[in-house]
């Protein structure tokens, strides 16, 4: 038995995930998670080293040792948006509370905790971990192994959800370590939008790390909408892996507010034609946050487009991360995808790093991609001033006018009223 010296930082990090019990889960899951950990036991931490983590060191969360959170009833209401009409599922450190929940049923959509779905193998048994093994990144395995549990949405063909369903993901306690996970079907002509908060309560150094695996059949349209306002002393990775299927449409808008370390990794496969893709991101910085974005569009069928605008707002000693990479593999002819990074710095001491990459291998494409990095114009503030603005009521329009377009794509009016309040709330009067 190793002593507390000998163990190393990823031993400390899985210290208290190994002591969880899965044995009520059915044998199929059960043997996913071994294969997991089989997995798990050949990856290491990132480093300073480690290409696909350069700009972002870990040590905030990897210096730590966490406790597992528990399942409690607190209010949510905080954590609503105003004026939304949404079904209301609640997730308290990765465990599904019912009491707090609120789901009015639709017969052509099942909808239940992850747990209860795995149940019901039948329903999700070839679409769960199908596009997130072997992909030999580490977090991405610990969940794998060790995720608590989650929330499962089914659309089954042709249905058209009447409401959206918003996932508030919460997480309590002083250094709480939570692996929550969900998977959403979109079967073939169906239609659905989801919104998902990660928030936390009464506590600091809480660790979340969340997958999302996203399947989106022929003909289907999925919007999901992630908005990450946890305290700015916590750290989260979140992870969603996206597969498209001929004619299909999906958009993803993230909004993120705080977070000492906060990582976004998404990859999404595209392996259909006709298929429309859309990434938005606004991610907005202060005192030391850490927000790093890193996104994968791969092309691998013809007549596709994909749009990506991510916008970054830093303050303080705020720091930003862009890493966008487009594939368009030999067989994606007649392919349209645009992406762009912009950003605005606010200090001189806020900085960001930004990478955006196209990687082609067919000949008969549209494909671009940009990076800006700026500070505010002194001149248009002092216009705006000339017209009987305060300073800051001037740079106030002048940040939402910047951010505007990375809100363009969300179809939810409340919720695109519940960020741009946010934005006002961060910058305003």
């Amino acid at each position: 038995m190793m002593t507390t010296k000998e163990l190393t930082k990823k031993d400390i990090l899985l210290e208290k995930l190994k002591e969880i019990d899965f044995s009520n889960e059915p044998i199929f899951y059960q043997n996913l998670r071994k294969k997991a950990l089989t997995e798990l036991e050949n990856l290491d931490l990132p480093t300073g080293k480690t290409e696909y983590w350069k700009y972002t060191r870990l040590g905030k969360i990897i210096n730590n040792s966490y406790q597992i959170g528990t399942d409690t009833n607190l209010s949510i209401n905080q954590f609503l948006i105003p004026d939304l009409d949404a079904n209301v599922l609640v997730l308290v450190n990765g465990i599904y509370n019912k009491s707090l929940s609120k789901i009015i049923d639709q017969d052509s959509i099942n909808v239940h905790s992850l747990g209860e779905s795995k149940e019901k193998e039948v329903l999700i048994k070839n679409y769960y971990n199908r596009y997130t093994s072997n992909k030999n990144e580490i977090f991405l395995a610990i969940n794998n192994a060790f995720h608590s549990n989650g929330i499962c949405i089914y659309t089954k063909k042709n249905a058209i959800a009447t409401k959206p369903y918003h996932i508030v993901n919460v997480t309590t306690g002083h250094k709480t370590i939570t692996q929550s996970r969900n998977l959403f079907i979109a079967q073939p002509n169906s239609s659905i939008k989801i919104i998902e908060s990660f928030v936390n309560v009464n506590g600091s150094e809480n660790f979340i790390n969340n997958v999302s695996e996203i399947y989106v059949g022929e003909n289907a349209q999925l919007e999901y909408n992630k908005i990450q306002d946890k305290k700015e002393n916590n750290y989260s990775i979140s992870t969603e892996q996206v597969y498209q299927c001929a004619n299909s449409n999906f958009t993803i808008n993230t909004a993120t507010f705080n977070g000492a370390l906060v990582r976004n990794n998404l990859t999404i496969k595209v392996d259909g034609n006709n298929c429309e893709t859309n990434l938005n991101g606004l991610y907005l910085g202060k005192n030391k946050d850490h927000i790093d974005n890193h996104t994968i569009v791969d092309h691998k069928k013809p007549y596709c487009n994909s749009n990506e605008i991510y916008k970054g707002i830093l303050d303080n000693d705020s720091v930003g991360v862009f890493n966008g990479k487009v594939y368009v593999r030999q067989d994606a002819q007649i392919t349209n995808a645009f992406q762009q990074n912009n950003n605005l710095l606010l200090s001189d001491n806020a900085s960001v790093n930004s990478k955006p990459e196209l990687e082609i291998y067919a000949d008969d494409v549209k494909c671009s991609h940009g990076s800006t990095i700026g500070q505010m114009d002194d001149e248009a503030i002092f216009y705006l001033q000339s017209r009987g603005l305060s300073r800051k009521s001037a740079m106030n329009l002048m940040i939402n006018a910047f951010a505007k377009d990375t809100l363009s794509k969300i179809s939810i009016e409340a919720l695109a009223t519940y960020i741009e309040d946010k934005i006002e709330e961060r910058f305003g009067n």
